[in-house]
Formats: C-alpha cells, structure tokens, sequence
C-alpha cells in the first residue's frame, strides 16, 4: 500500500500545514504551477516527490520537470499533467492518449477546482486537487490525501485549508 498526498496550484507557496497533512504519506505527486523550486524542495523533504511543471513554471522548474508524468504506482498506471481537463472536457494533449492507451488514473491541476470523478467512456479515475495556493479564483484552499493497494484507489480523503488556521 502507497499512501499519496496530491497538491496542485501552489504558485510558489509553501504552507507549515502541507507538511503535517502529508507527514504519513509515502509519495507527494504535485500536478503543476508549483512557483519556485524553494515549495518542490520543501516538499521533497517530507516524502518523496513526483512533480510536473504547469503554465506558470518557468526557468529551473521547466528544466527540472517534464510536462507530463507516466508511472506506475502500485499496479495502477498513472498519467500527471498540469493542463489535462476534465472528463468530458478533455485537453487536446491527452486526446491521442486516452484513445490508445488510457491511464487508470488520470491526475490534473490548473483548474483550481477541486475534482474526483470516474470517467466511464476512459474507465479511469479523475483526480484534481484544487489549488494550495494563495494566487488564483479559487475561495477554499484544498488537498488531497488517498492509498493506492494494488489495483485499487481508496480512502481518498479532502483536505480544506482554512485561513487563519495557518
């Protein structure tokens, strides 16, 4: 069993709390607009970290990460992407992908909107933490926090940070 926390949209802020969220957790994917490489440094050292540049990254963090993770975690095939859409609403980038050879699950930011929903036409999973970031339209900064055991995704819990409770 792999325990994951998934953030998103942090646009160079690192928040105390990330660490005590993710403070059990095996792997911290990060799904793009990091903002510096200060937040993805500072993220590394609470757990191992699995990360894709966004929109807004630039410099060090388009060097230091792809536009698009594919892995296996456990035995589920996984696809990280900062732009990727939603299902239904799919970004053209992924069009190719999701016809031949779709992941099982399907990890996105950009949006700012926290989403977990299955895609039944793909047969994946959708994942979209939402942002962890102060900058953007978004009212309630969230995470996510979920265990992959073998083929199966559980215990996918939300994490809302409150302000003030920083």
């Amino acid at each position: 069993m792999k325990r994951i926390g998934l953030i998103s949209d942090t646009h160079g802020t690192f928040d105390p709390r990330f660490a005590h969220h993710f403070a059990t957790c095996d792997e911290i994917w990060h799904a793009g607009d990091i903002g510096t490489l200060e937040v993805a440094e500072r993220l590394a050292e609470i757990a191992p970290l699995r990360a894709v540049r966004g929109n807004i990254d630039g410099g060090e963090l388009r060097t230091a990460f792809p536009e698009t993770l594919r892995f296996r975690c456990e035995e589920v095939d996984v696809l990280l992407k900062h732009i990727g859409g939603y299902p239904g609403h799919y970004n053209r980038s992924l069009r190719t992908t999701l016809l031949t050879h779709p992941p099982q699950l399907l990890v996105c930011g950009h949006s700012h909107i926290l989403r977990v929903a299955r895609d039944p036409q793909y047969h994946l999973l959708h994942l979209n933490p939402g942002a962890a970031g102060h900058y953007g339209h978004h009212l309630v900064r969230t995470l996510l926090r979920f265990c992959i055991t073998g083929e199966r995704i559980h215990d996918v819990e939300v994490i809302e940070l409150a302000e003030g409770d920083d």
